[in-house]
């Protein structure tokens, strides 16, 4: 388990100039990565080096000689290595927490700011192994923003006023978005639509934009997890997207019988669990087949859920208790958010509904039209996927776009596949019901199913949010190539490991490859066989 200090302060100290191989970053291709030995701690530390960043995104190898074991010694290991990041960490660097796991590894988790406003996705981490021997520096920082900005920096825009241009921008008022959303059994109300503004400074392209970062989530009159950036100086919209984590697979209720945690209250049992240790509950509801969220609760009179329009419910209710035990079971993760967070699902969502989805909040599952897919609850991967999505936003907030976006989609397909070990298909059991031996996609050949499994098909798309559901099939792959070498019992660690250790919200495919081999390197040893097995994993994908 994690021991985990929360901090608020920043750390003193200036670093000067950047390396002398900082220029070869400036001529890497387009989504490409390349790595570098470095000349600051030697031949076997590597460097990743990002298109278009004055500083590298991944430092690994034994970065240190002597042992630093608390805030200020990793302070002094940055001042005595002050080339490698252009930044005055005095202003430009905040020390939110720091974590020691059960390894005995101290990470240490940073996020950039400018004149106290956080840089959006800017997050800097320095890991040590149990002896405080510094193994590895990550993260995306722009040592260019503090002086893009001539003066303090002043807000113009109020909160209030960025949030009606962020529904303005999408063509949805927020009366539109609102239900009435009814009670659960302990007397709390839902929210059925949930706005969100963060004061950031936010990078797009060479610019950057004080700004505000509304989040925007509902259901209806379609299912939306918007994140607009509002200029808090004009009040432009500066960047938008959905962030809806869409899995884009279904299920079928196959017709076995399963054991219910049940909650009698009335005379009316209810799909309401309360026997997990957390502080949440998991309870299921039905939208009965309108859009209309978190919906009615499942009940039944005699706790026998047994009638046919009660099948998804009992999916749905089943499988998330299932995917909160693998967490819990092994990797003593306590709900999607580690705190015991409410797994709330919802079923018979709209009619004919080919869709299951996390919206920023709870799980949607439609039925189905029949045809293209059956009851979406009814599947484990599909389940385990979108409530992995859950997993990726309070740990490594893999940013819903292009590879980081990629990588989201991934690693929840990776996780459908550790939770369901039959094959490595995703949504095989209920996509097109009437249609034996097919799937939404494919981990060991994501060709099947229209997506690349190698570099050199990378698909440079604008729509998708960048190809998120196309270009997964890259780090798909190499996660059954890793998998199909080491196993699931050997694999999931790695992957959970890089996933709330060493990702972070702009990582890209290389940063993905340099995370699961520091992870593995933790678990097993740099240059162990599972090291190998990852970094062949890769290379075999042309990630290099």
């Amino acid at each position: 388990m994690k021991k985990k200090t929360s901090l608020v302060l920043a750390i003193g100290l200036t670093m000067g100039s950047v390396l002398p191989i900082t220029a070869a970053a400036n001529a890497i291709p387009y989504n490409v990565t390349v790595q570098k030995e470095s000349k600051q701690f030697g031949k076997e530390a590597k460097v990743n080096w990002k298109k278009g960043q004055a500083v590298p995104s991944f430092v690994q190898g034994k970065l240190s000689t002597k042992a630093h074991k608390n805030k200020d010694q990793i302070m002094q290991f940055l001042k005595e290595n002050k080339e490698l990041y252009q930044l005055d960490t005095d202003k430009d660097l905040t020390l939110l927490d720091v974590e020691t796991d059960e390894l005995g590894s101290t990470h240490y988790n940073f996020v950039q700011s400018v004149q106290g406003i956080p840089v959006d996705g800017a997050k800097f981490k320095v890991h040590t192994d149990k002896d405080g021997i510094v193994t590895t520096v990550n993260g995306d920082v722009f040592p260019e923003a503090s002086s893009y900005f001539k003066g303090k920096l002043k807000v113009q825009v109020a909160k209030e006023a960025a949030l009606d241009q962020a529904w303005k921008s999408i063509h949805v008022t927020k009366a539109e978005t609102e239900t009435n959303a009814e009670a659960s059994p302990d007397g709390k109300k839902f929210e059925d639509t949930v706005e969100k503004a963060e004061l950031v400074v936010y990078k797009k392209e060479n610019n950057f934009y004080l700004a505000y970062k509304t989040s925007l989530q509902f259901i209806q009159p379609y299912p939306a997890n918007w994140v607009v950036y509002v200029d808090a100086v004009n009040g432009n919209v500066v960047d938008s997207y959905n962030a809806v984590n869409d899995a884009g697979s279904g299920v079928g209720v196959l017709g076995d019988t399963k054991t219910l945690n049940t909650y009698y209250s009335g005379g009316t049992y209810y799909l309401y669990d309360t026997t997990k240790p957390m502080a949440g509950v998991i309870e299921t509801r039905t939208a009965v087949n309108r859009t209309v969220l978190p919906g009615n609760y499942s009940v039944d009179p005699d706790n026998n859920f047994i009638a046919t329009s009660q099948r998804a419910d009992v999916d749905a209710h089943y499988y998330a208790g299932v995917v909160y035990d693998y967490y819990k079971n092994t990797f003593n993760r306590n709900s999607f958010d580690g705190n015991g967070a409410t797994l709330r699902s919802t079923v018979h969502y709209g009619r004919n509904y080919n869709n299951a989805f996390w919206n920023g909040s709870q799980m949607v599952y439609g039925d189905g039209d029949g045809t293209t897919f059956t009851s979406l609850s009814g599947s484990l991967d599909v389940i385990a996927h979108e409530l992995t999505h859950a997993v990726t936003e309070r740990t490594a907030g893999l940013e819903y776009q292009y590879q980081s976006g990629a990588l989201n989609e991934s690693i929840s397909d990776t996780f459908g596949v550790f939770l369901d070990k039959a094959d490595y298909l995703i949504g095989e059991d209920v996509y097109t019901p009437n249609k034996a031996g097919d799937a939404l996609r494919s981990l060991s050949n994501p060709t099947l199913y229209g997506q690349p499994e190698h570099m050199s098909k990378y698909v440079n798309t604008t729509s998708d949010n960048g190809g998120v559901h196309t270009n997964s099939g890259i780090p798909n792959k190499a996660a059954y190539l890793t998998i199909s070498k080491l196993g699931t019992s050997v694999a999931e660690k790695i992957y959970y490991r890089a996933l709330t250790v060493y990702l972070s919200p702009k990582s890209n495919f290389s940063d993905a490859r340099a995370s699961l081999l520091a992870a593995a390197a933790d678990l097993y040893g740099t240059g162990s066989t599972q090291y190998n097995a990852v970094a062949s994993a890769w290379t075999q994908v042309g990630v290099n």
